[in-house]
């Protein structure tokens, strides 16, 4: 069986965030990148457990400059078999997605993972895109997922539930909370990573459908009012006339 993960790297939550050039453009100054923790903690350590169970190899793959191979042999240290590099700025998420495709449609995948979003942007557009690139069955934010044959049995929770679907093979799945546990490279991953391949490909060339034209830092919260439990009166208004939530 053959798996490929989708991997991005995400600014480590630790990091302060800021924006230059007429708030334009994100400043990476001083910034700590991770792997995004959707496709490390839950799709690659789900590849993983499959490949440890039933056998597979685990292929990573990012789009990204040469600045990005630091969380790629992170990934690699967990227990990835090899990494791809598709080397491009990752303007938006349809340029992202065709790059992905092309490479997935020449080496024929069982099964293709992302996380179900960056921490940064909050997208969730990647795996649906690269599935429909690839006119591969699609299942968004699934919490389970099992390989059984040609299919796989995948959960999801919906409101009031969950639901079960069962897919054929090749598939997309965008993996959320509950897929797996995550997991801490140890010594001997670490050193394995040195030595294992990263292979460097060129980009198609695509024209991003979308650009960013500007950023902006979130408001900065206010001063919390303390009502008194009797001033029922006091609180409606405050909710009527600064909150306007009612």
């Amino acid at each position: 069986m053959k798996i490929l993960v989708c991997i991005s790297k995400a600014p480590d939550t630790t990091s302060k965030i800021a924006f230059t050039n007429n708030n334009t453009s994100f400043d990476e100054n001083g910034v700590q990148y991770i792997v995004n923790p959707y496709d490390e903690w839950y799709a690659l350590v789900r590849a993983l457990e499959i490949k440890e169970s039933i056998g597979a190899e685990v292929t990573i793959i990012t789009v990204g400059t040469s600045n990005d191979e630091a969380i790629m042999r992170k990934a690699l240290a967990i227990g990835a078999d090899n990494a791809i590099r598709i080397d491009a700025e990752p303007t938006d998420a349809y340029f992202v997605a065709l790059q992905l495709a092309e490479f997935a449609k020449l080496n024929a995948y069982d099964l293709i993972l992302t996380g179900k979003e960056t921490i940064n942007f909050n997208g969730s557009q990647i795996g649906g895109m690269l599935a429909e690139c690839l006119d591969s069955p699609y299942v968004s934010v699934a919490s389970k997922l099992e390989v059984e044959g040609k299919n796989i049995r995948v959960e999801r929770e919906i409101t009031g539930g969950i639901e079960v679907l069962q897919v054929s093979l090749p598939a997309v799945v965008s993996c959320a909370k509950g897929m797996a546990e995550q997991r801490i490279p140890n010594m001997r991953g670490i050193m394995a990573a040195r030595t294992k391949p990263l292979e460097v490909r060129p980009a198609l060339p695509v024209d991003a459908l979308t650009s960013f034209s500007s950023y902006a830092s979130p408001a900065t919260k206010s001063a919390v009012k303390i009502i008194d439990a009797n001033a029922l009166d006091t609180l409606v208004a405050l909710l009527h006339n600064e909150a306007k939530v009612i």
